[in-house]
């Protein structure tokens, strides 16, 4: 679909862009030192911070990935939300506090608090980049969707866009415009959100009756996914060509009216419950030069729609694969936000412990409440006609849309500074981890302090080059899908080595270092030789990606968590054991 740009959006954009520039240079002026740089000193209070975890946490994965996955599936892209936020007990009860002490920069410091090992440095190093970079891919895919009906762009252009301008935001304060940007962008996503959601209560359901809604929309792609064709015609806005019809809406009201009126949230629920709902399928035909995707209506209950089974199939059947991969995912959404590098580098920014589980139950509180609007914003896009089927993405700035330029002003503005922000903090991340761990505590360089923030901008530069390339590569994908995957490799990686450290004195460096390696790379692995980025990433239809994953289902959580964990138990013991021979042998 090819929206006109807003001149409005486009105002607003800039007035968002613009101001969140101006606290980059103004924090800029003030953030001198490494400690600034890389933790804003860890003076921040408890209470922007839990809103900057908030601002930090929900990223374009939680308000678009999310918001499209309900619109498309109901019930089961819901299942996101529960997860990432179930992760926020691991955090508040096992890691926050515990981390704020073992910490300063980076999470390798709270690592490596008690060994002082260049292996445990290196390994966790390299896991919160590799994580980072993961993380970085959604968001700004997420960002190039934003752009095309925001400026009326194309997708990569407004990659570089995001790109550029985080490292501008980056390589002036660092941390401490970050955390400012994610505590404004925080509020402001959960207030217009739960405004949004007022607005579709106060609208209800209402039945579509014109007669072209449920006719069948083909289209042909090449194989970087840019539209071709729009049911047989060339894909645009002028005469002879074609666009993509928005579509979601509902064929059938309980009681036989044609539309409820205004609606409870409880009302809401319960009257879509009984009212029957269009969604749409596609099969995908792939080809040489790109693939033909064939969207057809398919009309279910409302009930369907409110339950699990849409998305996840096979969880109903007896189909084992398909109930660890569910169960898998879940693992991975429960434990990674705890493992998540750029959300533990939060916790370096306040002053003590009791902060930073403050901090937390703010975060909770704040995250909690937006992702209840989710489940509204997802099924009012599924319900209101303005569901863009090549992007799934643009359900809730679509949806803002439908009440007028304003609202999709400002929400598609407000949804553009939380991918500055999540983005900002992962760079900020990713970045540490080259000063503080790789080049300072690996390669032993010495750096004064003000060496290390300007190798930090070099490196924060670098890695958002690699996000924009990554960005346009994965143009078309889920950015809630996506982010699954890094959830997998943090709650792998990290995770183990974490927890263990924490709650079990038979540690040894070995066991962590091993412990993250494996994990990191078992995971990565996994997904790599799976069935979904077989189709997805490599272009195999779905028949061929079956026959050739290499594993037997696609989320490795349930696999390479439990080996993260035993790799450490076992090879510190064993190296426990070596060790204690060395010493006795020494006596």
């Amino acid at each position: 679909m090819i929206p006109d740009p807003s001149p409005l959006a486009i105002v607003v954009f800039v007035i968002f862009v613009s101001i969140t520039l101006a606290l980059s240079f103004y924090f800029g002026a003030k953030a001198k030192s490494a400690a600034s740089y890389f933790s804003a000193g860890g003076q921040i209070h408890w209470f922007v911070n839990g809103v900057a975890f908030a601002g930090d946490y929900l990223s374009a994965a939680s308000f678009l990935g999310i918001c499209g996955m309900i619109s498309q599936f109901g019930y089961d892209g819901f299942l996101y939300s529960i997860g990432f936020l179930a992760g926020w007990v691991v955090a508040l009860f096992v890691i926050a506090e515990p981390l704020k002490r073992l910490g300063k920069y980076t999470f390798a410091d709270a690592l490596n608090s008690k060994f002082q090992s260049r292996g445990i440095t290196f390994a966790a190093g390299i896991s919160a980049l590799v994580v980072s970079v993961f993380y970085l891919i959604p968001q700004m895919v997420g960002a190039g969707s934003l752009i095309v009906p925001l400026l009326g762009l194309e997708h990569w252009q407004g990659v570089v866009i995001v790109g550029t301008v985080v490292v501008l935001i980056v390589c002036t304060a660092g941390m401490v415009s970050t955390t400012y940007v994610q505590f404004i962008k925080g509020g402001l996503l959960v207030f217009f959100s739960a405004i949004l959601t007022m607005m579709i209560l106060n609208r209800g359901l209402k039945v579509d009756e014109r007669p072209d809604v449920l006719e069948p929309q083909v289209i042909t792609t090449t194989s970087n996914g840019t539209i071709l064709t729009v049911n047989g015609l060339p894909h645009g806005k002028k005469e002879g060509e074609a666009d993509l019809r928005p579509v979601g809406h509902l064929s059938k009201l309980p009681g036989g009216v044609k539309e409820t009126g205004p609606l409870s949230p409880l009302g809401y629920l319960s009257t879509l419950q009984q009212s029957e709902v269009v969604l749409w399928k596609a099969e995908t035909t792939a080809s040489e030069t790109g693939k033909t995707v064939t969207y057809s209506p398919v009309t279910v209950s409302g009930a369907d729609v409110m339950r699990p089974g849409r998305k996840y199939k096979n969880l109903g059947s007896g189909n084992l694969w398909a109930k660890l991969d569910f169960v898998s995912l879940m693992l991975a959404l429960f434990c990674g936000t705890a493992s998540l590098p750029h959300v533990l580098i939060r916790y370096y920014t306040v002053k003590d412990q009791a902060a930073a589980r403050l901090s937390t139950v703010v975060g909770i509180g704040t995250i909690g409440a937006f992702y209840v609007l989710t489940l509204f914003m997802g099924l009012g896009a599924m319900t209101s006609g303005t569901i863009d089927l090549s992007d799934s993405n643009m359900a809730a700035p679509l949806l803002a849309k439908n009440y007028g330029d304003l609202l999709f002003a400002i929400i598609s503005a407000i949804a553009f500074t939380t991918v500055l922000g999540t983005v900002s903090g992962l760079i900020v991340a990713a970045s540490g981890a080259v000063v503080h761990d790789l080049v300072v505590g690996v390669m032993g360089v010495p750096l004064k302090d003000h060496h290390k923030v300007r190798v930090g901008k070099i490196a924060a530069a670098i890695v958002g080059i690699i996000a924009i390339g990554l960005g346009i590569w994965f143009k078309g994908f889920n950015a809630g899908f996506l982010v699954g995957w890094a959830f997998s490799v943090a709650a792998s990686a990290n995770l183990p080595a974490l927890v263990m450290i924490l709650f079990w004195n038979r540690t040894t460096k070995q066991g962590v270092t091993a412990a993250i390696l494996v994990g990191m790379l078992s995971s990565l692995g996994w997904i790599l030789v799976s069935a979904e980025t077989f189709e997805n990433v490599y272009g195999y239809t779905k028949a061929q990606s079956a026959e050739l994953a290499w594993v037997p289902f696609s989320q490795p959580g349930l696999v390479t968590i439990p080996l993260g964990f035993l790799t450490l138990v076992v090879v510190s013991l064993l190296t426990r054991r070596r060790e204690s021979v060395r010493q006795s042998s020494v006596k």
